[in-house]
């Protein structure tokens, strides 16, 4: 997985260091990092490709390219980062419930990830909860209605973390979330393509692996046993044996299809 720096984040980085702030900045970054990696794997999983991470001064994220996903795999993939954050907090708990002396060591952690679950369920895109409220918006409303009122809820959380900020706490990290929200109101949507299998690299001397699959599997189903170092060969079955089709057939055939399209048609 590539990880690219913001110039912007490793100057971040440096005032941190300056001002006695260093070792926060870190378990921030770090709580990001592992946030975009629930998105990654969840991503893969799903048939889908990402480059990497981006470390930003504001946080981080998942290079990703998902086009085509499903409504529900969408909603799935928004969910997967702040699962990775609720996750550390519950860890973080139970330490404390069973060795108090650890509150010490991971009080940090749990307040960081903490927020950044908080954060990512905001109704803001492009946060996930954003794009949940933009995949439910989109069930009942044109595509421009759903846009309009998303930036509207932008501008609104933005005005919240300002008012927080001015009210009730004082950190400038606020005003950041603040800005980013407000910018994020004239950001164009991204670019997506899907996976291209065919350019995977192929290994020598892997062990095989035969999996046996319902006639009405879809690519998706399949590609959740493709991994794991061993060369998957998929055998399909109604009410009695249909096709067998090897990885790499099934990496070619699934250049032409939805990774929801059935492979035995």
């Amino acid at each position: 997985m590539k990880i690219t720096l913001h110039p912007l984040f490793l100057l971040a980085g440096l005032a941190a260091a300056v001002f006695g702030g260093l070792p926060v900045f870190v378990i921030c970054a770090l709580t990001a990092l592992l946030h975009e990696c629930g998105h990654i794997f969840c991503a893969t999983r799903l048939g889908y490709e990402c480059r990497g991470v981006k470390l930003m001064p504001y946080g981080a994220s998942a290079v990703c390219e998902i086009e085509g996903i499903s409504a529900a795999d969408e909603v799935a993939l928004a969910l997967s980062g702040p699962l990775v954050n609720l996750l550390i907090c519950i860890i973080c708990a139970g330490l404390w419930w069973f060795f108090p002396l650890s509150y010490a060591a991971t009080d940090i952690i749990f307040y960081a990830s903490a927020a950044m679950l908080f954060l990512n369920l905001l109704p803001a895109y492009p946060f996930d909860g954003g794009r949940i409220a933009r995949r439910v918006l989109l069930k009942f409303l044109p595509e421009k209605a759903a846009g309009i009122i998303l930036r509207a809820l932008n501008a609104l959380c933005a005005v919240a973390a300002v008012l927080f900020f001015v009210f009730v706490y004082r950190n400038i990290s606020l005003l950041a979330i603040a800005a980013f929200l407000l910018c994020s109101v004239f950001e164009r949507g991204e670019k997506y393509s899907r996976i291209n299998f065919t350019a995977l690299p192929k290994k020598r001397g892997r062990e095989i692996k035969y999996v046996i699959m319902d006639e009405g599997a879809t690519y998706r189903d399949a590609l959740k046993f493709v991994g794991g170092g061993r060369y998957v060969v998929m055998q399909f079955y109604g009410d009695a044996f249909l096709d067998e089709i090897s990885e790499d057939e099934l990496y070619k055939k699934l250049s032409e299809h939805s990774i929801y399209d059935k492979i035995i048609t």
